[in-house]
């Protein structure tokens, strides 16, 4: 009978605010604002330091989820290919390849040749973004996120 284990799986800040800033820029009519949003503009709408949220568009735009234009006019945008991607591929690469538990650190654990949890940690970890896999960022700004995510507005401007 095959072990099993249920581990806390808890996603970087980074990933958590990538996540937040593609669900709010999904939400926005761009044809119908006034203007494009900044970086600046949706990191105070998702309360977060605008250099963690330059980080994540950063980030986001080098996997192709948004563009950014500079300059007047210039602001962010989801691609198409953003508004379709698998959100557990997204989160993956947001993750990167670490491993859930440190084994080999400076202190290696005497137990990592031949340890099942450090297995069974990456089986936990795989089944957490395979159930991500087949969500889109449509599916995660449907009712009742959607509207949350549009009334959303600066702290500055309540």
């Amino acid at each position: 009978m095959p072990i099993q284990y249920c581990e806390h799986v808890q996603l970087t800040r980074f990933t958590d605010l990538a996540l937040r800033l593609v669900m709010r820029l999904a939400v926005i009519d761009t044809a119908a604002a006034a203007h494009t949003p900044t970086t600046r503009l949706v990191a105070e709408q998702i309360e977060v330091p605008y250099t963690h949220a330059a980080k994540a568009v950063a980030r986001l735009r080098a996997l192709g989820v948004v563009e950014t234009r500079r300059g007047r006019g210039g602001g962010l945008n989801i691609t198409e290919f953003g508004r379709h991607v698998s959100i557990g591929w997204l989160t993956r690469q947001l993750e990167g390849e670490h491993e859930v538990i440190e084994c080999e650190g400076a202190r290696p654990c005497p137990l990592r040749h031949g340890c099942r949890l450090r297995t069974a940690l990456a089986r936990a970890k795989e089944a957490f973004f395979a159930e991500l896999d087949p969500l889109t960022l449509a599916d995660l700004t449907t009712a009742p996120s959607r509207a949350i995510l549009i009334s959303m507005t600066p702290r500055s401007a309540r």
